[in-house]
């Protein structure tokens, strides 16, 4: 009896510790997560190619004659108007030369001259049956000849000139200065191997940039038109990004296509032609070329929304009893921070936001509704990398 008793209070023991553990360890409170509903709506994205910019015009600067280079009148990367001087070579050498073919044109008047006199002498004579005419025929010869060697002279001259003009190099075009590999003295002449200096017209640039064959066929496939270069020309606004990421402030538009692939490389290129008035693009900086695609109907997941098993993407969805469920998607595109999802969600469907590292199938949250628009303009649009619609 007295056994009974003890195995009775033994397990009244052990069951109010039992209930002061449970009292001591309740059940934690499900997690509260930020929540988005997904809607079907048109996105912009782009795509992006590597593009190398150059001035519309780059002239090189070359000697048309020979002599050592006196002067520099420009620094290297400044600016210069048309028709403002940029370099001197002796022009002593020239300056003979026209001034001994101005003597040479003053020669050849006086023969002229003389000739012509000669001539009206004659002249009357001959009317007068004075003399034969063969002496006036000769004459007339000698007046004639004289004329030719002044011709010949006053092209010399010309020519003289030129050369002495050519002492003093000019830009022909507005533009900016580049690199200059001569100094003051160098000898400099017609066959030198490198220019003088190039002179790059950047009020509009040029931004060169290429595609794959694939790409291309793909690419053009896009646009409305019986031709290429009707297709061309349905082609919207592209953007260019600088080497700091940022958008350039003003849109280009695709104006040429090379005429036929590269045959070493498998591409074709293009350019894309931009307004540069504030002379903030130079020649020689690298960028990307973005062309906007249009897509209707499509969902836009943001990434920090999905996780990856065995190289495939999925999301965790907001079920019954606030239970979530992980959906496999199919990701059609990329968009900044962004998913185009083609598959795997349904309109108006919820997804968990973010803090879905420790979820699992079936687990219970506190959902809390936030805004899809408000995420995503603030997660894409500072970055200039998606434009939304909402239907």
């Amino acid at each position: 009896m007295s056994k009974l008793i003890t195995y009775i209070l033994y397990a009244g023991v052990l069951f109010l510790a039992a209930c002061a553990g449970q009292a001591m360890n309740p059940t934690p409170a499900p997690p509260s997560l930020p929540v988005i509903k997904i809607n079907a709506g048109a996105a912009t994205t782009w795509l992006e190619y590597p593009a190398t910019i150059e001035g519309s015009t780059n002239v090189e600067i070359r000697p048309q004659v020979r002599g050592y280079l006196e002067k520099i009148y420009v620094e290297e990367g400044t600016y210069v108007n048309q028709g403002q001087p940029l370099f001197k070579i002796n022009s002593r050498e020239y300056s003979e030369l026209s001034r001994n073919a101005a003597a040479t044109v003053q020669s050849a008047n006086a023969s002229i001259e003389k000739a012509q006199v000669e001539y009206d002498r004659l002249k009357p004579l001959v009317e007068n049956k004075v003399i034969a005419e063969t002496q006036l025929k000769t004459a007339k010869a000698n007046l004639d000849a004289a004329k030719a060697e002044h011709a010949q002279a006053m092209s010399g001259k010309g020519s003289a000139d030129i050369s002495v003009g050519y002492t003093l190099i000019k830009a022909p075009v507005s533009g900016y200065v580049g690199h200059i590999p001569f100094k003051q003295g160098s000898l400099i002449g017609k066959g030198e191997t490198l220019p003088l200096t190039v002179v790059s017209a950047v009020n509009t640039v040029h931004a060169y940039f290429s595609m794959s064959e694939a790409d291309f066929l793909q690419f053009i496939a896009g646009y409305e038109g019986k031709s290429t270069e009707e297709k061309i020309q349905h082609i919207p606004a592209v953007d260019l990004q600088l080497p700091d990421n940022s958008i350039y402030n003003s849109k280009g538009k695709i104006e040429l296509v090379q005429g036929q692939f590269d045959r070493s490389s498998g591409t074709i290129s293009f350019r894309a032609v931009f307004a540069n008035n504030d002379k903030l693009l130079r020649s020689g900086i690298t960028g990307k070329i973005r062309i906007p695609s249009q897509h209707d109907g499509q969902l836009l997941v943001p990434q920090e929304s999905t996780f990856e098993m065995q190289d495939k993407v999925f999301v965790f969805a907001l079920g019954d009893s606030n239970k979530v469920t992980s959906k496999q998607i199919n990701v059609s595109g990329k968009s900044g921070n962004n998913y185009l999802v083609s598959k795997g969600l349904a309109n108006g469907e919820k997804i968990v936001f973010s803090g879905i590292q420790r979820l699992k199938d079936g687990a219970v949250i506190t959902p809390q509704n936030i805004s899809a628009d408000s995420v995503l303009q603030a997660a894409v649009l500072p970055k200039n990398n998606i434009e939304q619609t909402k239907n």
